[in-house]
């Protein structure tokens, strides 16, 4: 069985972002020259997410505003976690909503997903560098 791992580094500006990372993702199984296996793509950070989903920007929209609602930012003394000093515990209970890691099917050397299906790195608390690991193993 082969195995592949690499990392690719996120530094997202914004507070909150989704970015595609497919091409990523699709580089990191072509150059594992693995056939048939799983790839695993996992948020190595507590206030980043992967998740698959449409890459669609009214749906992007729509995640923003829902996880928002769901958990606000502000005020951040709602929150136990920002005793601490942080500001960030928002990030926290969105990336449990949204995930920390997808396993995708490799078939025939590609990536085996729907039709509409993508694979985005959800970012609830950004401005410094952070890393996803794509770790590729089959045959």
């Amino acid at each position: 069985m082969k195995s592949h791992t690499e990392y690719l580094w996120m530094n997202v500006p914004a507070r909150r972002a989704f970015v595609n990372i497919t091409p990523e993702v699709e580089e990191a199984v072509r150059k594992s020259g693995v056939q048939e296996g799983l790839v695993l793509v996992n948020a190595m950070h507590i206030s980043a997410s992967v998740f698959v989903n449409d890459d669609e920007s009214g749906l992007h929209h729509d995640y923003d505003v829902w996880l928002e609602k769901l958990a606000p930012h502000a005020p951040t003394s709602q929150y136990r976690h920002n005793d601490t000093g942080e500001d960030n515990a928002d990030a926290h209970l969105k990336r449990q909503v949204m995930g920390r890691e997808v396993v995708l099917a490799i078939t025939k050397g590609k990536l085996d997903v729907g039709p509409w299906e993508q694979v985005f790195y959800g970012e609830f608390d950004g401005r410094r560098k952070k890393r996803v690991l794509m770790k590729v193993i089959g045959e």
